[in-house]
C-alpha cells in the first residue's frame, strides 16, 4: 500500500477514533438529564391524555421548549403513555383512579 493511502487511512481511523470518544462522553454526561426529561414527559402526556381526554399529538404542546426528541406513545388498554430518547431509555406513566397518572417503579 502506497504511504499516502496510509496516512489517509490513519487520518480517518484517528478521526473516528475522536468522535466515538466524544459521543461515549455526551452520552455519559446527558443520560442522567435524559432519564429526568423522559420521567417529566411521560407524567405530562399521560396527565394531558388520561385526564385532559385530549389526543396525544396534542400533548406534545404541553413538553418544555427544547424536548423535541423526545417520542411519545399510547398503550391505550393499560392507560400508559411511555416517553422515550433513542439511545437514552424510556420512562412510563400510568393513569390510575385517585392518584392519576403515575411512573412505573425505576429498577435501580
Amino acid at each position: 500500500m502506497p504511504p499516502e493511502r496510509r496516512r489517509r487511512r490513519r487520518i480517518l481511523l484517528g478521526v473516528l477514533l475522536v468522535l466515538a470518544v466524544a459521543g461515549a462522553a455526551y452520552w455519559y454526561t446527558q443520560r442522567e438529564s435524559a432519564g429526568a426529561a423522559t420521567a417529566y414527559a411521560a407524567r405530562i402526556a399521560c396527565s394531558c391524555r388520561h385526564l385532559d381526554n385530549r389526543e396525544l399529538d396534542a400533548c406534545e404542546d404541553d413538553l418544555l421548549p427544547g424536548m423535541g426528541l423526545v417520542l411519545l406513545s399510547e398503550d391505550e388498554d393499560a392507560k400508559a403513555v411511555t416517553a422515550w430518547l433513542p439511545l437514552f431509555g424510556s420512562e412510563t406513566a400510568r393513569f390510575r383512579d385517585g392518584p392519576g397518572c403515575v411512573l412505573d417503579p425505576w429498577d435501580e
